[in-house]
């Protein structure tokens, strides 16, 4: 029987909202930057103050706002390319290792010990294991980045016991 333990609701949330602000200030600054030299606008005051007040030419807010919108619209594209790519992703305890991905797992004989000193009140918990070359590598597993993390704990407990 395999615990899975899929990307928190927390993280997700974290991206859609980063993908909220990038493009809402994408909207605010092309606004004033180029929507705000008409009079119907409720920001020709701005442009006013910005490009008319300075002999026609643009000051640096004014042109960072005219500049920037494209750069916060691609800081949304990356979010949402981010959100599409963790969407799926888990962490998997079965009979015989963790897979934390494809490419990456960890055998229950390998893990030397398991610090769940903080889990209760800081939400993680360190794996201690000895990798292919035989180093040791700390590995540490947080609940703000996968949800039922108690449950793959328990089970890993009860797999090395």
């Amino acid at each position: 029987m395999a615990i899975e333990a899929p990307i928190s609701k927390f993280k997700k949330t974290n991206y859609k909202i980063f993908l909220g602000i990038c493009i809402a200030i994408a909207i605010i600054f092309a606004y004033d930057g180029y929507l705000s030299k008409y009079k119907w606008s409720g920001r020709y005051s701005f442009y006013k103050e910005q490009v008319i007040n300075n002999d026609g030419k643009p000051t640096p807010t004014m042109n960072f706002n005219r500049k920037s919108p494209p750069f916060f619209l691609a800081g949304a594209v990356f979010f949402v390319v981010a959100l599409y790519v963790v969407k799926d992703k888990k962490l998997i305890a079965d009979e015989n290792e963790l897979v934390i991905s494809d490419r990456k797992r960890i055998s229950y004989d390998s893990i030397q010990q398991i610090d769940k000193t903080y889990f209760e009140k800081k939400g993680f918990f360190v794996i201690t294991y000895k990798n292919k070359g035989g180093g040791e590598v700390r590995l540490r597993l947080s609940d703000r980045k996968y949800d039922n993390l108690s449950a793959v704990l328990e089970y890993m407990v009860a797999k090395i016991s």
